[in-house]
């Protein structure tokens, strides 16, 4: 008999979340609630007393940070390595420069004094050791949708540690599965379709694995005389403007699906297709015409598309 889900759905790290966990004690979707709270308030960028904050305000100082922070900051670098600088996490002052200085529920009309758009200065001085981390000066770090994508990689393994079946979590498109889904079968994942709210782009099946999009689409506002998006180019300093407007991609963990996402969109379409080739994962391109553009074994996964059908669930793993 397969076990019963249960679910729960909520606001977390400025995204809507869902929990779906099957089997377990009756208690798991409160704890991972509870703990995703707990890594929100180390990680927003808008919260003075966070880790996050601390270290962006402490150059040039070695800082000791909680387990969790300071994985975060290494797979953060690691993927700065290994997209070649695509996704950067130090876009931090690009991102204020661009009007991004709150949440986003209340943007100011102005740009912060001083501010003005410059190239990321990348992650090749920052430092990692033994529980600590140091930041060179002029560097501060967002952690975004990569941190979404970690607490779901962590709160998804830790419900499984816990003794559940099966775990879905879902924090505002950032998605990471493991184990049996409801019915026993593969976890299936609705795509929807950024240029289309409340339409689908695709059905996805996962025995394993995570889902991530990036878009252009969405956390959109007007500063001074610009549209502005939260997609900084790390090379310009100012939001990506090539014909992509969403990617998304499969992989094996979430946080990795999402840096492969940002980056192939700020990439563009030639060399964001490469990229997901290179890493061997499977995603979707979408173009400002609707043009949708696979990379990778995208196809494996899908079971349905508005024109076509598809194949039998894979792990992502």
């Amino acid at each position: 008999m397969a076990a019963e889900a249960r679910q729960a759905r909520f606001a977390v790290m400025g995204s809507a979340g869902h929990l779906l966990v099957t089997g377990g004690p009756a208690t798991l979707p409160a704890s991972a609630r509870s703990r995703l709270a707990e890594l929100e308030s180390l990680w927003s960028r808008f919260r003075p007393d966070s880790e996050l904050c601390r270290l962006n305000a402490s150059p040039g100082r070695w800082l000791g940070l909680s387990e969790p922070t300071v994985a975060l900051v290494s797979r953060a670098v690691r993927a700065w390595e290994l997209t070649g600088g695509l996704f950067d996490p130090t876009i931090l002052p690009a991102l204020e420069a661009a009007g991004y200085t709150g949440t986003f529920e209340h943007l100011p009309d102005e740009p912060p004094p001083g501010a003005a758009p410059g190239p990321a200065p990348g992650c090749a001085g920052i430092e990692i050791r033994d529980g600590l981390v140091r930041l060179p000066p002029g560097v501060r770090l967002d952690f975004g949708g990569i941190g979404k994508g970690y607490a779901a990689d962590l709160v998804a393994g830790e419900m499984k540690a816990a003794g559940a079946t099966g775990a879905c979590v879902n924090l505002g498109g950032d998605l990471r599965a493991t184990g049996s889904a409801p019915g026993g079968g593969p976890w299936v994942v609705a795509v929807e379709d950024e240029a289309r709210p409340g339409t689908d782009l695709a059905w996805l099946a996962l025995a394993e694995g995570a889902v991530a999009t990036s878009t252009r689409l969405r956390r959109r506002w007007r500063h001074g005389e610009r549209d502005q998006h939260h997609l900084i180019d790390p090379l310009t300093g100012v939001p990506a403007t090539n014909p992509v407007v969403s990617v998304t991609v499969v992989a094996g963990e979430a946080h990795w699906a999402e840096a492969l996402a940002k980056a192939a969109l700020i990439g563009g379409l030639s060399a964001g297709r490469r990229l997901l080739d290179t890493h061997g994962v499977g995603g979707v391109l979408v173009t400002e015409d609707g043009a949708r553009h696979c990379a990778g074994d995208w196809e494996r996964f899908v079971t349905w598309t508005p024109d076509c059908g598809g194949t039998s669930p894979a792990s992502a793993g």
